[in-house]
């Protein structure tokens, strides 16, 4: 029994989240479906990185274990029975005890936010219709590295074993005029901590009067260990999982 590590992207428009759900279609569940049709054997696919419906991602993965040998046919096979919103970018044949979610080193998401309606845009970014103060909210990110219990930003009910999260990297950046994202690197993410930290970052933004009242009042949220100060309110179409990390001997030349 061979296990291979299957690399895939996705918009998350159409699609009641990534995990399999009885009656609900979603990423999980067709590509399994698609994994099945080509090798004509039942398959159960392990996911890295769980995201809501409406949640997008350029790449996630999948292991899976099977006797066949996967070549490059498959995976042309497989892309040609998935619908358009989802690719497979590629398979690896990976070690039997490598893990799609116990061996990923860190996620990388971004959330984008425009001030501006656009129709290009509806289904990928939150549209925001008031002044972003850029520089206060960057020095609100620049905050987040240094702290570790992010409780505040958990949903409640999410059944997590731990709060901690080491954040590597917490930034806002303009895109364009009128466009802005916020890009968030961690080894874990706890449930709806992303969009809860865009949605309170904006809404203490707007409510303070100078930069450093705001990152006062963003730090006293973060260590209150108080969800129902958080913001969750952010709509998913902004959210993007980018980048799912893994050790270098662990995913090897695609196949």
């Amino acid at each position: 029994m061979s296990r291979y590590f299957i690399e895939v992207g996705y918009e998350g428009t159409t699609f009641c989240g990534f995990q399999i759900q009885d009656g609900q279609e979603t990423v999980q569940s067709v590509v399994t479906s698609a994994l099945q049709m080509v090798l004509k054997e039942a398959c159960s696919l392990t996911g890295s990185s769980r995201t809501d419906s409406g949640v997008h991602a350029r790449q996630n993965f999948f292991h899976f274990d099977t006797d066949i040998s996967i070549t490059p046919k498959h995976l042309y096979s497989i892309n040609s029975i998935l619908p358009p919103t989802v690719v497979v970018h590629a398979v690896y044949a990976v070690g039997a005890d490598s893990h799609a979610r116990f061996d990923a080193l860190a996620r990388t998401y971004t959330y984008t936010v425009t001030t501006k309606k656009d129709p290009f845009l509806m289904d990928k970014a939150w549209h925001f219709p008031f002044p972003v103060p850029l520089e206060t909210l960057q020095a609100m990110a620049l905050e987040l590295p240094h702290h570790q219990d992010f409780e505040s930003f958990s949903k409640k009910n999410a059944g997590n074993k731990t709060n901690i999260c080491a954040i590597e990297l917490s930034s806002w950046q303009a895109v364009s005029p009128n466009s802005f994202t916020y890009t968030v690197r961690a080894n874990r993410f706890l449930r709806g901590m992303v969009r809860g930290l865009v949605g309170t970052m904006l809404r203490i933004a707007r409510q303070s009067e100078s930069k450093e009242a705001a990152v006062a009042a963003f730090r006293a949220v973060i260590v209150a260990k108080d969800p129902s100060l958080c913001d969750f309110s952010t709509p998913a179409k902004g959210l993007v999982l980018e980048t799912v990390a893994y050790p270098v001997d662990v995913l090897n030349s695609p196949i």
